[in-house]
């Protein structure tokens, strides 16, 4: 120790080395003074603001309202049987003898027919029960599609954070790795350190002001992740306010079954289940007749004719004899949809139950890994502050030094992931829980 290590290198390698990394020093310091330049014009979002403009904005919502809509229209459809039908007509000819004009009469008739469903055998009414439970669904679905969309905001919204926080992070490795390589260059000036562990801490230090460029380019990246789960299209630049904070924590073990129940993801298809149950008792009623009450009403006159009124009234009866088939046919179809419903609604529901329970485990694993990853900085931190006393004055091998400092490098980036992770797996447990844009802040 003390005597400089030789080696086949040429001496100049050590100064072509230098000046490269200096000329990349600059080009990293103007891309980073650029990057903040823009950071400056940024908006400032916080995670209210946010869930308002995606429940506004965000096309997967918009769809999903329309889907509801559809529902209802189609429900008022289906219901309009139930309702006098009228229907008028009116039609004027003219005919002529022979061919000749003089003999020509202006013709004409109009009147109105209206009909009244009597009896189907509840089919129209089993119909329009189907449609409703439908409109259930597409309101139920509306909320999974909201929930889901939560998750991505707040994943994107957190990546955001998380990248924002990251340039402080990369700002204070790259200062222990100067530091670091200030003091070898020292003890190798003085003689007491070798080329190699020269040459490592230049690398290092390139390799930190290589993160910094890299976590400015990350920013960008990151708000066009959340500019999608907005609902935009241009990128919005913008930084994103708030703190690693936990606002569900949960520590107790909730009861995950009963829990599963309003979930609107299982709610969906109990109420997919409840339309094709009318769906069938819908498709049995086509067995039976289909009675209507007729009435129509009409005037035929013929210039210079009188006019002649007639009128009638009745019942009618439909029965189809033979289609087929095709009666047998809905009926099994219905059937086996309200089957293959009623084992999605428990498979559904086993699986609601087991998200349930992975996404707490997760939860509860991330904020425990948070708080060891915190104590593991701290120790390091101390660590490194007696290391680089000891090293500079000899009493620590380069070897040995280099590794604690290592260590408090991988450690403050552990500390930021771990409550990052946090955060997302937050998200993931409400996402499981049914958690909506619309109960955001409830």
């Amino acid at each position: 120790m003390g005597k400089r290590i030789s080696s086949s290198m040429p001496k100049y390698t050590i100064a072509v080395f230098r000046e490269i990394n200096s000329r990349c020093h600059y080009l990293l310091v103007m891309a980073i003074f650029m990057s903040v330049s823009q950071l400056h014009a940024e908006e400032v979002f916080d995670w209210q603001y946010c869930v308002k403009y995606a429940r506004a904005k965000n096309p997967d919502l918009v769809s999903a309202r329309e889907k509801i809509l559809q529902a209802d229209a189609q429900k008022r459809i289906v219901g309009s049987a139930l309702w006098p039908q009228l229907n008028s007509n009116a039609t004027p000819w003219e005919t002529s003898a022979s061919g000749l004009k003089a003999n020509a009469n202006d013709t004409y008739q109009y009147g109105m027919t209206a009909s009244q469903l009597l009896f189907d055998g509840f089919k129209t009414i089993n119909s329009t029960r189907s449609e409703g439970e439908k409109i259930r669904a597409a309101a139920y679905n509306y909320d999974v599609t909201s929930s889901n969309v939560r998750l991505n905001l707040r994943t994107a919204y957190i990546e955001l954070m998380r990248a924002q926080e990251f340039i402080l992070i990369a700002g204070e490795i790259r200062d222990i790795r100067k530091q670091d390589m200030e003091l070898i260059n020292m003890r190798y000036k003085a003689g007491r350190e070798h080329r190699g562990a020269l040459m490592t801490a230049d690398a290092n230090y390139a390799q930190a002001e290589k993160d910094v460029v890299q976590a400015y380019r990350n920013i960008e990246l990151a708000q066009r992740r959340l500019t999608k789960a907005l609902g935009e299209s241009k990128l919005i630049r913008m930084k994103v306010a708030g703190g690693f904070l936990v606002k569900d924590p949960v520590h107790e073990r909730p009861a995950f079954e009963p829990m599963a129940e309003s979930i609107p993801f299982l709610e969906e298809i109990m109420a997919r289940k409840e339309a094709a149950r009318y769906s069938l008792k819908a498709a049995k009623a086509g067995f039976f007749p289909q009675v209507f009450a007729n009435a129509s009403g009409s005037e035929t006159g013929v210039h210079p004719m009188p006019d002649v009124s007639s009128w009638m009234a009745g019942l009618s009866v439909s029965w189809p004899i033979f289609q087929g088939g095709l009666r047998i046919a809905d009926v099994d179809k219905a059937k086996a949809a309200l089957a293959q419903l009623r084992a999605d609604e428990k498979s559904g529901r086993d699986g609601v139950i087991l998200t349930l329970e992975d996404t707490w485990t997760k939860l509860q694993n991330a904020m425990e890994n948070e708080k060891i990853q915190e104590m593991f900085l701290e120790a390091n931190a101390e660590r490194s502050k007696i290391s680089k006393a000891e090293y500079s004055i000899g009493l620590v091998s380069f070897d040995n030094w280099i590794i604690i400092e290592d260590n408090l490098v991988r450690s403050k980036q552990a500390v930021l992931d771990a409550k990052a992770a946090v955060l997302i797996a937050e998200a993931n447990w409400i996402q499981a829980k049914g958690g909506t844009l619309e109960t955001e802040g409830k």
